[in-house]
């Protein structure tokens, strides 16, 4: 008995660090119909304060939490049941799209081990009736309305062995092939629900520097929105007059849109960026760079792939259509395409460019992305990891909208391809060790700080 609660005392112990880090970003924890076998280990485990079991069905209606994340347990649940669409389909009729559903299932190509597990008195009660491949749940969530944001293996070794258990587990993830064998995996599934009218606000915010010749037509250029929106400028230690023109511009344009300008006291684009999020009062944010190499009048397309139910994290890709001219330098354009790749990877969610400038979140899913960077750590100087980052983390469900990126026509790149590549690189690297090989999240006490 005591080997038998050891075992899966250490088995959950994986299991939960995978779930606590999404879970430690949300409201609270709700475990849906626990088997009759279920002793609540795994729930105990889960890193939260605020946590409530249902046993029936009869789940609440929580369809009216629009900012709320609430994140429901369904621990082996679907391992005893033969109409799973059932199950996800009365779900997704009383959630909104905050909402996250964790699945813990049992991995079907090694379904034998667990009838061994019984013979040896290593768990108990009735064995799984139903293994579902990672494919068959994707095609049976979709269906019913949830598309799957993230899965992960896990438990590989589910012994310490003197230490060795640990490290096999945090390694057999990152070997192709290798990850599939675990004895259970872990899905993160998104409710694909459209906004209805009205339609969310949205807030614009456009950092700055040396780009007096864009201000103008980022604003003549913006498109008409069917949503309330204002946009924000961020000025920072510009050289040109760009200052001064965001005001002259903000006085001459502001009974036709809703302008606000604030100046940087930091350093940096994620400086910029941070500023302007934080004196945001819309529901969504979005940023627009000041180069205007991405056109602004595709924010639109970012807008309603959110509206519309795609993603609750829109990010923009510039490396499906053929750039124009020489918006983006040979060796440049490889960073692109090799970090993006990395970071896949990393993440476990594909990313199709990870340095697009252009990305658009909900302003409750920042607030929480804030905090998972005071756990992380602040490293990111230019603002696109200590987003994509979490919103991978947490589930957000992440969609590429496809922009063609254009040339400047005023100024030059901030941008220094071997100097920037290093510090992409060391975040890289930072997010491999952080994220896929270890559990909780450290702070990590030296930050990146650079003028961009």
């Amino acid at each position: 008995m005591q080997k038998r609660t050891k075992f899966r005392q250490y088995i959950y112990s994986i299991i939960s660090a995978d779930i606590s880090c999404i879970t430690r970003y949300a409201d609270r924890i709700i475990q849906w119909l626990p088997t009759k076998n279920d002793d609540l280990t795994l729930y105990n485990l889960i890193d939260h304060e605020s946590k409530t079991i249902i046993s029936d069905e009869d789940f609440a209606d929580i369809s009216g939490e629009k900012e709320q994340k609430t994140v429901v347990l369904i621990n082996g649940s679907i391992n005893h049941d033969y109409d799973i669409q059932k199950l996800l389909l009365k779900l997704q009729a009383k959630i909104y799209r905050t909402c996250r559903i964790v699945i813990v299932a049992y991995n079907p190509y090694v379904s034998w081990l667990y009838m061994l597990a019984n013979k040896f008195n290593l768990r108990h009660g009735e064995l799984p009736t139903t293994f579902v491949t990672r494919v068959d749940l994707e095609n049976i969530a979709k269906i019913s309305g949830f598309s799957i944001t993230r899965t992960r293996h896990a438990v590989y070794c589910p012994w310490r062995l003197f230490g060795l258990g640990d490290l096999i587990n945090r390694l057999s993830p990152c070997i192709p092939i290798v990850k599939w064998f675990g004895l259970t995996y872990t899905s993160v599934l998104r409710p694909e629900i459209k906004e209805t009218v009205p339609r969310p606000s949205l807030s614009c915010v456009i950092p700055a520097r040396n780009e007096r010749g864009n201000i103008e037509n980022a604003i003549t250029r913006f498109p008409k929105l069917d949503c309330d929106f204002e946009v924000i400028f961020v000025e920072g230690h510009s050289s040109d007059e760009t200052w001064e023109e965001i005001v002259r511009v903000k006085n001459k344009y502001q009974e036709d849109f809703n302008i606000r300008a604030f100046q940087q006291k930091g350093k940096g684009k994620s400086d910029a960026v941070r500023l302007g999020f934080s004196e945001a009062t819309k529901d969504l944010l979005t940023i627009l760079d000041a180069d205007l190499t991405m056109p602004p009048e595709m924010l639109g397309r970012f807008y309603n792939a959110y509206c519309d139910g795609h993603g609750d994290f829109v990010n923009g890709t510039r490396l499906v259509y053929p750039m124009e001219g020489n918006a983006m330098r040979f060796l440049n354009r490889l960073g692109n395409v090799f970090f993006a790749k990395m970071l896949s990877w990393v993440l476990g969610e594909r990313i199709g460019d990870s340095l697009c400038g252009t990305k658009l979140v909900a302003r409750h899913d920042y607030q929480r992305m804030v905090k998972w960077r005071a756990d992380f750590g602040d490293f990111d100087p230019f603002g696109d990891f200590e987003l994509l980052f979490p919103a991978a983390i947490m589930g957000l469900g992440i969609v590429d909208v496809p922009i063609r990126y254009l040339d400047r026509t005023y100024g030059s790149t901030n941008i220094s391809r071997f100097r920037h590549g290093l510090m992409l690189l060391k975040m890289t690297a930072i997010g491999f060790f952080k994220l896929k090989l270890g559990g909780k999240p450290g702070r990590i006490k030296n930050s990146v700080e650079e003028e961009i």
